[in-house]
Order: C-alpha cells, then structure tokens, then sequence
C-alpha cells in the first residue's frame, strides 16, 4: 500500500517536471507573437484562450477587454473576486494568493498564458515560464498604465486597450475640470498602519490624471517613491482636506478604520465636519489598478465632488 501513496503524493512534482522538459511551453499553440517584458522575451499564442492572471490589475484589464481568465491569484486579505468587476469572473478559479501562487493549482488548468508582474512573483518566474508562457509586467500601481498596454499586448488586443485609454483619459479630463480648485485627501487603512496616498499611488494618479489637487502634505507622503506615507492616530490631521476618501483592506483593517473614524481626532477634521469625507470601495481605489476601477474613481468624484464645487 506505501508504494501508490508514494506515486501519488509525487503526482504534481511530476507534472510540473514533465512541463519543464519542454523547450517552449507555446509549442503546440499555433501561431505565435514574441512580447518583450520585464523577464525578458515569450513567444505567445496569436489568440490566447486559457489565460491565468497572478495580480488584480490583471483581472481588471482582461474584464476591460471582455475577456475572462480561467484562473486568478487573489489578495491575502480579499480572498473574493472583486464585486466591481460584477459576474465576469464567476466561472475563474483561485490560485492562490498575489505572494505565493499554487503552482499546482496553475497546472491543473492547462493555461496557454500566464501573466504576473516581477514585483511580487519574480521568485516563481522560471517554473511558471515551464508550465505556459509567461508575461511579467515590472512593477504595481505606478505603472499601470503601462502594465494595462504589455497585458493587452500579450492577450492580443493592443488596439483595444489604446481606445479604451484614451476615452478613459478624455474623460477624466471632462469630470475633473470642475474640481480643479480643491485639494482631495486619500486615506487607505491597513491591518497593522494608516497610510495617506500620494501622487504616485493608482488612485493618487487618477486623480492627478482628472487634474484635482491634493494638500501638499500628501503630495511629499513618500519621499522616496510619492505612492504612500504612513499616519499614526495623533497626526491625523496630516489627512485633512476640502474632501477626504477613505478605504480600508480586510476585516482586521475595517476594525481599525472604525476605531480611528470613531475617536474625537478624525472628527476634527476640516473634510469631515463638513460632511465630505466619504469611505469608499477599496476593491476600486486601491486593489483595481486598472481602466475600470479607474472610472470607477472618477464615479466617485462625479458623485461627492460635485457639492464642492
């Protein structure tokens, strides 16, 4: 009886081995593309139909484009597909998390490409490379409009992502031209800390992109990088504004989101005496990282903005 339990419980090395005895995981694929990335050169198919995604902005541009993948890693704190992206992703399986993707899991569903991004699974790059091609976008966030071309690129649809860019672009031009006197807060609590975002951030880049100001504290938050700085309790008021957004990720972050919005420091805020602090969808501001959740930003300024101004 030992021997089947040994056979098995090797199973999954083995498949994953027997993919890296292949010289080009496209082989097979039909027609093919060569897309340079952040890992260098993959020969992708014409088409891609089985695709695996391994970061959220990934999950927002295939839905943007109308695709669906067939399997996706979810955030450790978020393990739910994104409510934004409404039922695109109902029949998208989980493979593990953005940190550690299941490699096994990846196997099982015979992906013909795989994107990631250096950033967070450079460490998986060689064996995911084994199983299909893999796309490898630089970095999160900062670059996302960059990352939305090279994934569109290696998914097939360049020309629609251009289109879609740019009417996100004018639009976000035609909704910020009313707020461009204000100075907008954005305030994201994290399980363990309080961050404020800066002009490097996703959301901090869209509201750059609709021309909207920020305070000033904000626009140095990070000193070396501009996406984030951090906040403690007693500096709160470092998160004032004319309007303050504000997010939490994950349940331990909403703890603390309640805690800290219901102490007497936040509600001295100049955004929040006011009525115009507004908690809104981190799924959207922060995870998004793509030209849905950026509209959905720009939604959210249409919406609470308007009062102002």
């Amino acid at each position: 009886m030992r021997l089947p339990v040994a056979i098995a419980a090797l199973l999954p090395v083995l498949a994953l081995a027997a993919c890296g005895n292949s010289a080009d995981p496209a082989q097979g694929a039909g027609s093919t593309r060569t897309v340079r990335h952040a890992m260098g050169e993959t020969k992708v198919p014409e088409t891609p139909k089985r695709v695996v995604v391994l970061d959220t902005d990934k999950l927002d541009t295939m839905v943007s484009l109308g695709l669906a993948p067939v399997g996706a890693a979810q955030a450790a704190e978020n393990q739910k597909w994104p409510a934004y992206l409404g039922d695109a992703l109902k029949d998208t399986k989980s493979v593990g998390t953005l940190q550690q993707p299941n490699l096994e899991a990846i196997i099982a569903l015979k992906p013909d490409l795989i994107l990631g991004t250096k950033f967070r699974q450079a460490a998986f790059y060689d064996k995911l490379s084994k199983i299909a091609p893999t796309v490898f976008t630089e970095k999160v966030g900062v670059t996302w409009k960059e990352n939305f071309t090279l994934d569109a690129e290696a998914l097939g649809k360049p020309a629609e992502a251009a289109k879609l860019m740019s009417d996100y672009e004018t639009r976000a031009k035609t909704v910020g031209r009313k707020f461009a006197k204000l100075k907008l807060s954005i305030v994201r609590f994290m399980p363990t800390e309080i961050r404020m975002y800066g002009p490097e951030s996703f959301s901090g880049i869209v509201v750059g992109d609709a021309g909207v100001g920020r305070p000033e504290v904000q626009m140095l938050a990070a000193q070396e990088d501009k996406r984030f700085g951090k906040l403690s309790q007693e500096n709160i008021a470092q998160a004032d504004g004319d309007a303050l957004f504000y997010s939490a990720y994950g349940e331990a972050a909403a703890a603390s989101q309640a805690e800290v919005t219901g102490g007497p420091l936040w509600k001295k805020l100049k955004a929040v005496t006011s009525g115009h602090a507004h908690a809104v969808d981190d799924e959207v501001w922060m995870l998004g990282i793509g030209v849905k959740a950026a509209n959905g930003i720009l939604d959210d300024l249409d919406k609470y903005l308007t009062a102002l101004a």
